[in-house]
């Protein structure tokens, strides 16, 4: 039997301060994206709206629904509203998913986990952990997510494997719910940037992940990812990793590694090559 993709591209995740889920909808609106309705996670913590590109990636567009304060300190509410894996992140592209499989049996954790232990490091993803969404409709969702140790996060993907269909989570139908003003297509890239300390140890785990060792040029190191509707564009979709320079440093909110830029595919020429979202840097490439 063979073993599933764990190179495949799910969703890019924007996060922006507590209860501003509706701004942000504005905002993006603005840049030239249609943005459609999302609903609140499980643990009744963060929110969000959703972009669907036409090569079934998505824009997680998120936020916390309350600020820590809100909670009364010491609360259980409170200590788990602390202990999320995104409490600590500044605003901006956070993180990124990569579509997993939705078993318990044949798992991605495992799979990972077990070229790392082939090349005698220890492993570095957890075991799956259940999660979802109710939709402003009414409709459950359900999913397995596999997360790399906190020290890795928005640095390596974690894996989203639906449980219920993913159409429910991702609404690609109509199609008309992936046609943008910008003329948005899909992702041509994910740049993350390091600083030069890490970038070898970086490298390895994400060849881990993705099965493939990068191919190196011009003092970046790149990996070609798989999108669920990639023939349909055939456009290719890159993850990037560099170096970051002194003058981009607060480009990932002061931490040593992290999202820096997002590619977007556009069909027509845009006025400026890149714009703000205001918290992240997306750069428009024209097919």
């Amino acid at each position: 039997m063979s073993l599933p993709s764990t190179k495949c591209l799910d969703h890019i995740v924007h996060l922006t301060p507590p209860g501003s889920v509706r701004e942000t909808a504005s905002q993006f609106e603005k840049l030239g994206f249609k943005v459609l309705p999302g609903g609140q996670h499980a643990d009744g913590f963060t929110e969000n709206v959703l972009v669907v590109l036409q090569d079934d990636v998505y824009l997680e567009l998120i936020s916390f629904v309350h600020p820590p304060e809100y909670y009364p300190p010491g609360s259980p509410p409170r200590m788990k509203r602390d202990s999320h894996k995104w409490a600590s992140m500044s605003p901006g592209w956070i993180d990124f998913a990569f579509l997993g499989n939705g078993s318990e049996t044949t798992r991605i954790s495992d799979i990972i986990n077990r070229r790392t232990k082939a090349d005698g490091r220890e492993p570095f993803y957890r075991s799956e952990a259940s999660g979802g969404r109710l939709r402003p409709d009414g409709v459950e969702l359900k999913w397995l997510i596999t997360d790399p140790l906190l020290d890795f996060k928005g640095v390596l993907p974690f894996f989203c494997g639906d449980v219920t269909p993913r159409n429910l989570r991702v609404p690609d139908d109509p199609p008309s719910n992936t046609e943008h003003p910008c003329s948005a297509l899909g992702v041509a890239f994910l740049r993350i940037h390091s600083t030069s300390n890490l970038l070898a140890d970086i490298s390895r785990r994400i060849s881990d992940v993705v099965g493939e060792l990068p191919r190196n040029s011009e003092g970046k190191q790149e990996w070609e990812l798989e999108t669920l509707n990639q023939a349909k564009l055939r456009q290719r979709c890159h993850l990037i990793l560099e170096a970051n320079d002194p003058e981009n440093a607060a480009s990932v909110s002061g931490a040593s590694a992290g999202i820096f830029e997002l590619g977007i595919y556009v069909r027509e020429e845009q006025p400026n090559r890149t714009v703000d979202t205001p918290y992240g840097r997306i750069v428009w490439v024209k097919v």
